[in-house]
């Protein structure tokens, strides 16, 4: 009697556990974004002498990446999700995003269908969750991006210790809040972050906009770098805003609308970015960057897409210097999961650019965020490059 009571109860536990396995479940993704880029007018340092550079490239559509994203069914339409993803370089074999292990996502949270999703760890904020999808970086990354991504449009920033809630989509609107608190005694706002987005479609027509704020923490001495204790990533990718890393605090403002038609897409950006000093910065007053920039795709095929933008960024301010910059890309898919590409770009630089807190000279290109400094007025870039998502 008790062998069949046992087996009997064995067959149970297994089907229990067999119906818990068939309402979750875990993911293993990634992707690898490899090329060969050949860059005109770039230097090691700023105001050194200009060279031509080729090397290897990694993460020009898209960052290098894996992770794990699961999912539990608790039961009434509510699920348990959580996300953990790295990023890398391939060509090193190095942890990205300053050495994390789950540098690019880590957080778990709830989600149901009726009322919405709460998440909390390590995330990005509602404006890219939102508003970057309607922009040109979307379909072509860095190279079509901003110079020094000063507005944070390739998602250069993070923020830590976030809470976010993002709600349902009710008749094509959909909206997102997040805080992060920086746990700082005594001074719950030091080194704060918070955002919040919307987002409408109907039909061909998409608009989204939203607000981003991320404060540095506390200093008695002058600040010169983006405190590690701030709830955010630093944005600075280039010496067009590099000499801003002791800002008091980050706001951008952004917007995008898209319209699709066919194999035709065509979208339109604005951004206001602005680096606010306080006493302990090693400038004196609020940068602003003003960032416009369209885009038009074209997919010629069902599986070659070509697309071209244009990104005019104006600084004031501070200094005062204007970046126009054109890009051109075409992507090819090989299968579902492996495409291959060409984007290149042309920057030109003219007025006044702070490059430290001491130093004010004419302003020098560097295109999109990759952070290749110049000493001329001008940068070309071509990278050509095959992606592969598992």
């Amino acid at each position: 009697m008790k062998r069949v009571a046992l087996s009997t109860l064995s067959l149970a536990l297994l089907g229990v556990t067999g119906m818990a396995h068939a309402q979750s479940s875990v993911t293993l993704y990634g992707l690898i974004d490899e090329s060969i880029q050949y860059v005109h007018n770039t230097t090691a340092t700023p105001g050194g002498a200009n060279k031509n550079l080729v090397a290897m490239y990694a993460g020009n559509l898209q960052g290098d990446r894996f992770g794990l994203k699961g999912t539990e069914d608790l039961g009434g339409g509510l699920k348990a999700i959580f996300q953990l993803e790295n990023g890398f370089d391939v060509n090193t074999g190095k942890l990205g995003q300053g050495n994390r292990m789950f540098g690019r996502q880590a957080y778990v949270g709830l989600t149901g269908d009726q009322w919405g999703m709460v998440t909390l760890g390590r995330q990005y904020d509602p404006v890219v969750d939102l508003v970057q999808g309607l922009t040109a970086d979307n379909y072509f990354g860095s190279t079509f991006t901003t110079p020094g991504d000063v507005d944070n449009n390739d998602n250069s920033s993070r923020t830590n210790s976030a809470v976010k809630y993002t709600s349902p989509v009710w008749g094509g609107f959909q909206f997102e809040g997040m805080y992060a608190l920086g746990g700082v005694a005594g001074s719950t706002g030091s080194g704060q972050t918070w955002s919040a987005a919307a987002t409408y479609a109907t039909g061909p027509f998409s608009v989204a906009a939203g607000y981003f704020r991320a404060d540095n923490s506390n200093a008695t001495a002058t600040r010169t770098s983006w405190s590690t204790t701030a709830t955010s990533d630093a944005t600075f990718d280039s010496q067009v805003n590099s000499a801003y890393a002791g800002a008091k605090s980050i706001g951008i403002a952004s917007v995008a609308a898209q319209y699709v038609t066919g194999p035709f897409t065509v979208n339109l950006r604005y951004s206001n970015a602005q680096y606010k000093p306080d006493a302990n910065s090693g400038f004196g007053s609020t940068e602003k960057f003003n960032v416009g920039g369209v885009y038009f795709g074209y997919q010629a095929t069902p599986a070659m897409l070509v697309g071209v933008g244009y990104i005019y960024t104006k600084g004031t301010g501070d200094t005062s210097a204007t970046y126009n910059q054109v890009s051109l890309g075409g992507d090819y898919n090989l299968s579902k999961r492996t495409d291959i590409y060409l984007v290149g770009a042309w920057q030109h630089a003219s007025g006044q650019q702070r490059t430290s807190p001491t130093s004010v000279v004419p302003a020098v290109a560097s295109i999109g965020s990759y952070g290749n400094n110049s000493a001329s007025n001008s940068q070309e870039m071509v990278s050509l490059g095959i992606r592969h998502k598992f």
